[in-house]
């Protein structure tokens, strides 16, 4: 510590004296600079060295970059844009001295660029293919700044090129960086894009001679000699063919034409239909124009043959009557052939299709039962099952009726003349010799014939009471009533062989007997 204390006063004087000797006289400023400088500055810089306000600023070394930039104006230009190995690597603008490091003599390498461990990849040009294994000066020329070496193809391989020019300077739309020989071109940026086949071919197939430039983008300029249609369908192949395979033809005739090709249509040769020109032929395309002699019909059935034909095959008529008619076929409809009922022009009579207009002449019932025959009978057989609701009648059937064959009552075909009454049919079992009545269902039902209830009192003007109660209906019912019946109320009617008074007392026994017994005697 005393020998520093010793040694300040000196340093400071001659710190001093130094800046003294500067502000003494302005105009030797230049030689005391480059008496303090540290070294002799590179030969790029030498004409400022003298100046040294060029390159340094008074007090303030970490600005001195800007005026770097300031002279250097393309590398400020780079690291502003962020392009170039300076704008790239990341370069600062207070970096410059830290690489390139001046006052080192006049033959000093400032840029200190290391060929062998350059990331040329960190430039506007990285090296992929081939150039990564190209020397440095075949670019990079000697008298030229690194900078300055061309970046497009046509500038190094001008003399490569096959094409004189004539496809520009885009060298890279056909050409890469692995082998300039090997071409990788996109077509598909092009007006023509290559498919299927068109992808296999070697460029000078189509482009004969290196010709590119109008090259014809039509079928026909390429493909006249495959044309086996001679010029018959015109030049617009792509109609029919496409580029996977030029013999198979594919053509979607439904879209293009309005026309679908099914069935037998579809593989059947295009000049089967198309005899003349192609393109300047209208075809019919009813079905008749074509198929007029396998017509067996002879045109009584009209023209519209796809209503019973299909285009799978001519001979088997599919005709859905269900759908296209009022009037579907069932049971052994579906089985009559169409002649059957079509006997003139199919789409112009006008058939009737109650059943009666067909089979007027099967009626067993000659007209009887009207006409509506689908009230019993079914399209499985004239004869068949019969159904019918015998309850929607005038008889309906009820009790031991609905199990009686129709024939026990319905002698004939004749339905309607049926009998409906009961004694009609009832008369043998009538046990009551007619006596009671015709009218049988006064007392009877048809769950069974000894199963009979009359109530005496409520449906007549008589009741029976006292000893009348116990009679046999025939005690008092004892003559015909066929007709009807009609019985006297009076007691001398009936008990007149009982009467003792021998008719001296008249006729209203009730004034003195009663319903009890008859003599039982009280006089009112």
């Amino acid at each position: 510590m005393p020998a520093l204390m010793r040694t300040l006063p000196g340093i400071y004087l001659l710190v001093m004296a130094a800046i003294s000797t500067l502000m003494f006289d302005a105009a030797n400023a230049g030689s005391i600079e480059t008496l303090m400088m540290p070294g002799k500055v590179i030969a790029g810089h030498a004409k400022y060295e003298a100046d040294c306000d060029r390159c340094h600023l008074p007090f303030s070394r970490d600005k001195q970059d800007t005026l770097c930039h300031d002279c250097h104006e393309a590398v400020a230009a780079d690291i502003a844009g962020k392009q170039g190995y300076h704008g790239r690597a990341g370069v600062q603008r207070t970096d410059c001295r830290h690489c390139h490091t001046d006052h080192k003599g006049r033959d000093a390498d400032v840029i200190q660029l290391g060929i062998e461990t350059f990331d040329h990849d960190i430039t506007d040009y990285p090296l992929r293919g081939a150039h990564a294994s190209t020397r440095c000066s075949l670019c990079h020329l000697q008298e030229k700044k690194y900078r300055d070496a061309p970046a497009t193809c046509a500038a190094c391989h001008e003399q490569d090129d096959v094409h004189k020019g004539g496809l520009g300077d885009k060298c890279t739309d056909c050409h890469t960086e692995g082998s300039w020989k090997r071409q990788e071109f996109d077509h598909d940026k092009t007006e023509f894009m290559l498919r299927e086949k068109h992808a296999e071919l070697e460029c000078n197939s189509c482009h004969v001679g290196r010709q590119y430039k109008e090259t014809t983008q039509e079928c026909y300029g390429c493909h006249r000699l495959n044309d086996v249609h001679a010029g018959r369908y015109d030049q617009a192949c792509g109609d029919c063919h496409n580029e996977r395979d030029w013999k198979q033809a594919r053509f979607d005739h439904h879209r293009e034409t309005g026309y679908a090709l099914l069935g037998k249509h579809h593989r059947t040769k295009c000049d089967v239909c198309h005899t003349g020109r192609l393109y300047g032929e209208k075809l019919d395309t009813k079905c008749i124009a074509c198929h007029r002699d396998d017509d067996k019909h002879g045109g009584r059935y009209g023209r519209r043959c796809g209503s019973c034909h299909s285009q799978d095959d001519w001979d088997e008529t599919r005709f859905n009557h269900d759908t296209k008619t009022e009037f579907p076929l069932r049971g052994k409809h579906e089985q009559a052939s169409c002649t059957a009922c079509h006997r003139s022009e199919v789409h112009g009579e006008k058939l009737d299709t109650g059943c009666i207009g067909c089979h007027a002449v099967d009626d067993v019932h000659a007209g009887q039962l009207g006409k509506q025959c689908a009230d019993c009978h079914d399209e499985d057989g004239w004869g068949g099952r019969i159904r019918f609701i015998h309850d929607m009648a005038k008889f309906p059937l009820i009790g031991l009726h609905a199990a009686v064959p129709c024939e026990e009552c319905h002698i004939s075909a004749g339905f309607s003349t049926a009998a409906s009454s009961c004694n009609d049919c009832h008369q043998p079992d009538d046990i009551h010799e007619h006596r009671l009545g015709p009218e049988c269902e006064t007392c009877h039902n048809p769950n069974g014939w000894a199963l009979w209830e009359f109530d005496h009192d409520a449906l007549t003007e008589y009741p029976l009471q006292g000893a009348h109660t116990g009679l046999d209906c025939l005690s008092c019912h004892d003559t015909d009533a066929t007709h009807g019946i009609e019985l006297s109320a009076s007691c001398a009617d009936c008990h007149r062989s009982d009467d003792v008074h021998d008719g001296q007392f008249g006729r209203y026994c009730e004034r003195c007997h009663n319903d009890e017994a008859f003599d039982d005697v009280e006089i009112h």
